[in-house]
């Protein structure tokens, strides 16, 4: 139970504590600031505790953005402030020095709410020291240098009237805007794609109302829409026209499904870190479940299609890493003016003309408008045709978008900070092979980090492609090694150090893609398909959790693991040493090893994080 502490003399007429309460607040009222003081101390410190101003006047929304969003420890719109337990020590101290600057509390040095001796401390009672406390709290705690988040009300009202005049005139401009219809409104991203925006966010945002009315969490949602597609993956393996019509079909409602668990989390303002982190892995899951769907039933029919069922997820995944280590490299730049390069001065041009900010969005394929291409191609055409399409597609996106995160990176002025260069240090998934050679390393000159990645990855994956397993690709990978070494021997600051992460990650999928199909055997893209999706969920659960403020996983996954250049070199050499039906058995039983290490460690850690009151995010979905 959250608690609310009216402050100042009862407003006739007024609805405030009435939406207070069905905000689901304990409504206490302070006859004055001392009072106010001593409720504040009252409250547990593990619960969320409001200073509002009785003569607020506004929408219940504005009050519900202000006060019940779990994603910031401050809040505050006119007239309220709230804080949670991560805040309440600032919201004390700020109530405490308002109060004294007012006469409020009773001796310097006294406890917040105390007199010396340990009474409550007193004041003449009086409306003049709670009148625009709420707001006077806020402004104290700016002044503490403390983050206050203040929502984006847009035309919504939130009010403290001076007078009744100021306060019939406020009224008449709550009656005057739909407080359900700006709910509903802003419960859908703002950003999004032309298919999402225009094809599901139009009905799936009454869905998620009904939803909230029925008391279903975000969570729920996001659990149907994984099962959903689930079901879509199974039907897809049946190999028939039937099950791939049902396929789509299933596919599009999980999507529907996807984008209403965000638009409940927004419209009731249900984040959570575990939230956050189901809503983005079981994108993954969704996705690379169904390409496991489609090339099962390809081989119903007779045709093999794994490795462009594998390609894809190769692509799609190292598409994702483009993207993260970009954001990370750039989210902190050193410089204000980081973002005036001529590519973002053209960037920003075109999003001012209207139909080429839906074209840009939807040539980049995000996962609106894929998931409808794989739905319609399923349904409509055969696994190969599906995926040869998505491989194309795929490709000119990533061209289109790795080209202009290129440019923008040459023509920056900022510098990487520390912070940035640990996240892309954390996103290169190094193991003890690299921290052996770095160790090794001191005092070289710097090397070109994203050249040494590249190379390394021509060097193992063309190795691969021309040799398949041999001793040769073993040779190929031990100079991937090197070159990995080389590549984070220093900080990754440099202009187009975050392509590093992305080189890794193409050289390992690459290698394993390239010799399961070269081992020619029934089972080994199979086998390759399951090690890469254990591996690539490995990869983005680092990202969620630089992502949610988390850190990188521990040192000792990494290690277990073998960080990316030990599998890469582990793959090789077994490819090497074995026939093809036990190099299949080894990579089976690789692909099962590691996803039961990651995922075991993944879900206990967000587990406890939730548990622990982490705090509250939520993910936009992916970047593109």
């Amino acid at each position: 139970m959250s608690t609310a502490i009216l402050t100042g003399q009862p407003v006739p007429g007024s609805s405030i504590e009435a939406d207070l309460r069905s905000l689901g607040f304990d409504v206490r009222s302070a006859a004055d600031a001392a009072d106010a003081e001593t409720l504040l101390a009252a409250v547990p410190a593990d619960q969320r505790v409001a200073v509002v101003d009785t003569r607020f006047v506004g929408h219940q929304h504005a009050l519900r953005l202000g006060l019940t969003d779990p994603r910031f420890p401050l809040a505050a719109v006119p007239g309220a402030v709230t804080a949670q337990p991560a805040g309440r020590q600032a919201l004390t101290r700020a109530m405490a020095r308002e109060n004294s600057a007012s006469g409020g509390t009773a001796e310097r040095g006294a406890p917040a709410g105390t007199a010396e001796g340990g009474a409550p401390a007193r004041v003449k009672p009086g409306v003049g020291d709670v009148d625009g406390l709420a707001d006077r709290i806020v402004t104290a705690l700016d002044a503490d240098g403390s983050e206050v988040h203040r929502p984006e009300l847009g035309s919504l009202v939130a009010a403290v009237p001076a007078d009744p005049q100021a306060r019939n005139e406020a009224r008449q401009a709550v009656g005057a805007v739909d407080d359900e219809a700006v709910r509903l409104k802003s419960a859908v991203k703002a950003r999004d794609g032309f298919f999402t925006t225009f094809c599901i966010s139009p009905y799936s945002r009454y869905l998620a109302r009904w939803c909230a009315r029925r008391g279903l969490t975000p969570n729920q949602v996001t659990t149907a829409s994984l099962v959903t597609a689930l079901i879509a993956a199974g039907c897809a393996a049946t190999g028939t026209r039937a099950g791939y019509v049902a396929a789509g079909l299933l596919l599009l409602f999980s999507f529907v499904l996807d984008c209403t668990d965000g638009q409940l989390a927004r419209y009731s303002l249900q984040y959570s870190t575990l939230g956050a982190w189901l809503d983005a892995t079981f994108d993954r899951a969704k996705e690379y479940a169904y390409y496991a769907g489609l090339a099962l039933g390809a081989a119903r029919g007779g045709d093999d299609v794994w490795a462009l069922a594998l390609g894809a997820m190769v692509l799609q995944t190292c598409r994702h890493v483009v993207d993260f280590s970009f954001n990370e490299a750039n989210a902190d730049s050193t410089d204000a003016t980081a973002d005036t390069s001529p590519t973002a001065a053209l960037s920003g041009r075109l999003d001012s003309v209207g139909w080429t900010v839906w074209v840009r969005r939807m040539i980049v394929l995000p996962i609106g408008e894929r998931w409808a291409m794989i739905a319609v191609l399923t349904a409509a055409t055969t696994p190969r045709i599906t995926f040869c399409v998505l491989l194309v597609g795929c490709a000119f996106a990533a061209t289109y978008t790795t080209a202009g995160r290129v440019l923008r990176s040459l023509t920056r002025r900022a510098g990487r900070t520390d912070r940035a260069a640990r996240s892309l240090a954390d996103l290169s998934d190094c193991g003890p092979l690299t921290g052996l050679l770095v160790r090794l390393l001191p005092g070289r000159p710097r090397p070109t980090a994203p050249l040494s990645a590249a190379v390394g990855a021509v060097l193992v994956t063309l190795g691969a492609w021309l040799w398949g397993p041999s001793w040769w690709v073993v040779l190929m990978a031990g100079a991937y090694v090197l070159l990995s070494a080389e590549a984070v021997a220093h900080p990754l600051k440099g202009a187009l150090d975050w392509l590093v992460p992305p080189f890794f990650r193409a050289a390992e999928y690459g290698t394993v893609l390239i010799l399961a199909a070269k081992a020619d055997v029934n089972g080994a893209l199979p086998a390759a398909f399951g090690l890469v999706a254990a591996v690539a969920y490995h990869h983005y659960d680092t990202v969620y959790r630089i992502r949610g403020n988390a850190g990188a996983p521990p040192a000792w996954l990494v290690r277990a693991v073998g960080g990316q250049e030990g599998r890469t070199l582990l793959v090789a050499v077994l490819a090497a040493v074995l026939t093809a039906g036990q190099f299949t058995v080894a990579l089976t039983v690789l692909a099962v090893a590691v996803a039961l290490v990651v995922l075991a460690e993944s879900i206990r850690f967000w587990v406890a994080a939730h548990r622990a009151g982490a705090p509250s995010v939520h993910d936009e979905g992916e970047p593109a």
